[in-house]
């Protein structure tokens, strides 16, 4: 099975290589973010997910894996899965081993796609444009998103890294220069 987590930071285009990769090699798509706006609004859960990401906060780390846990349960004759905003913490990287390990599974490895902090920026902002989202249109929820990245996500690539699973892929260029590079970081292991 191939497992991949699809990381970076917000705007390194996880989403728009997760559907090359969904075609490309059969996989399923797990994405938190995407999971978490798909709740009902009306959920307790949905409203304790919603007043952490309103201000550019990480939901806490029990509520995601539970969450994903049920998500990932959904598909059991998957060829495998795309991880894509998750994990964001080296709790939630132990966690996912942790579940993955209980079905005799592991993650394959970590496509990081590394892109500059300006770069960033300018794609969440046109993202805002073209998607509506209201994340993506503030400056300072974008900037508090980045740091939260840094300070607390960055920090689970070095836990991939010790586990020899770290690809570190350049994420500036075209839509399908990236995908080679990403594609060429999973075909050779």
């Amino acid at each position: 099975m191939l497992n991949l987590v699809l990381f970076g930071p917000p705007g390194a285009g996880k989403g728009t290589q997760s559907e090359n990769l969904i075609n490309h090699y059969g996989l399923v798509h797990i994405s938190t973010g995407d999971v978490f706006r798909a709740l009902d609004p009306a959920s307790d859960l949905a409203k304790l997910a919603k007043s952490y990401s309103d201000k550019g906060d990480l939901v806490p780390d029990d509520v995601t894996i539970q969450i994903l846990e049920n998500e990932v349960s959904k598909h059991p004759n998957a060829k495998g899965v795309i991880y894509d905003g998750f994990p964001r913490t080296n709790a939630q990287a132990e966690a996912l081993d942790k579940f993955l390990g209980k079905k005799g599974d592991s993650i394959s490895m970590m496509i990081a796609l590394d892109v500059a902090e300006e770069e960033l920026k300018t794609r969440l902002l046109k993202r805002a444009e073209v998607s509506g989202r209201a994340d993506d249109a503030d400056p300072e929820i974008i900037e508090n998103r980045i740091a939260n990245y840094k300070r607390q996500t960055a920090p689970v690539a070095d836990f991939y890294k010790a586990q020899g699973k770290l690809r570190l892929v350049n994420g500036i260029g075209s839509i399908d220069e990236i995908f080679g590079r990403i594609c060429e970081a999973v075909d050779k292991g």
